[in-house]
């Protein structure tokens, strides 16, 4: 059985590639699931990408990772910035957990500059796109290698 990596999205990314294309990028949902499937796929992963404009579900997907010791690569969207339960699910985790974001949040608007989310993380991608979740999938990967 092909260990699992599970991918969380918060709110708004199920829109990618029509929302703000000048600002995250124009590649499609569908075409970030793709990339991670196949990134993951060649790291020797099965990548389980979820999105949710839910914060309940996205702190219960974070219980299931962390009951399961999964590892995680989460952009909590919105939720970084002020979602303290979000931030006290992420706590808990028994595997590691990347923080994983499409622009550069230290390069947008002030109330964007905090996550509530990195402190308790392995640690966090900004800036890079869609190409952030690479990065983040070859990070879990290989500290999970490492330990």
């Amino acid at each position: 059985m092909t260990p699992r990596i599970l991918v969380l999205n918060g709110p708004n990314l199920g829109r990618l590639g029509s929302r703000e294309p000048e600002v995250y990028g124009s590649t499609s949902y569908a075409g970030l699931v793709e990339r991670c499937a196949t990134v993951a796929g060649e790291l020797g992963y099965q990548a389980e990408v979820r999105e949710t404009n839910d914060e309940g579900e996205l702190i219960r997907w974070l219980h299931e990772a962390a009951d399961g010791a999964l590892p995680v690569v989460l952009n909590p969207g919105a939720f970084t910035h002020y979602s303290y339960g979000l931030r006290d699910a992420a706590a808990q985790r028994t595997a590691p957990l990347i923080e994983v974001h499409l622009s550069n949040p230290y390069a947008r608007e002030e109330f964007r500059h905090t996550s509530v989310v990195a402190a308790v993380a392995s640690g966090t991608i900004a800036g890079f796109g869609i190409g952030g979740y690479e990065l983040a999938l070859r990070a879990v990967a290989e500290r999970l290698a490492t330990s």
